[in-house]
């Protein structure tokens, strides 16, 4: 099955290389992800929802890190960040939690790429559904959603 995530990256010409593996969780998405597929946890990226009042942010960091919403905020020019509600991220993505993918979302949000993407040729994010990643180069999602990028890490796990 087509995701809406893989039309939006054909219809503007963004390479990607796809990644398909069992999803046997329902938490933890990214973590489950890169030990499945045997990649680097700072090349598989979350997909996550911030919001303020009426504008909506996607959040796209590193799956060993957590996000600084004042640090995000602040990169993206507003006030104050928050985490949307799962039930929120739903309806203003079309995903559901574990399968919400930057691209081909059904609301168009502002975007954000944490920087440390910028040092690979390819990261890897949802491809809109649980148990299917993407692989993207960071310049191209940047471009294709012009994201702002920047360092709004709080806490990055280190490799074990």
């Amino acid at each position: 099955m087509i995701t809406p995530a893989q039309n939006f990256l054909k219809k503007n010409k963004v390479p990607y290389k796809e990644y398909e593996y069992e999803c046997t969780v329902d938490h933890d998405f990214g973590h489950f992800a890169a030990k499945q597929l045997g990649i680097d946890p700072r090349r598989v990226f979350k997909t996550i929802l911030l919001k303020h009042d009426k504008t909506y942010v996607t959040a796209v960091t590193p799956v060993n890190a957590m996000i600084s919403l004042k640090n995000a905020a602040r990169i993206m020019g507003l006030k104050s960040l928050e985490v949307a509600d799962p039930a929120e991220a739903t309806r203003v993505t079309g995903y559901v939690i574990g399968g919400v993918s930057p691209f081909g979302q059904k609301r168009r949000t502002l975007a954000l790429l944490s920087q440390s993407a910028l040092e690979f040729d390819e990261i890897l994010v949802s491809g809109g559904r649980r148990g299917f990643s993407v692989g993207v180069n960071p310049a191209d999602l940047v471009k294709v959603l012009d994201a702002k990028t920047g360092d709004f890490l709080d806490h990055v796990e280190e490799p074990s």
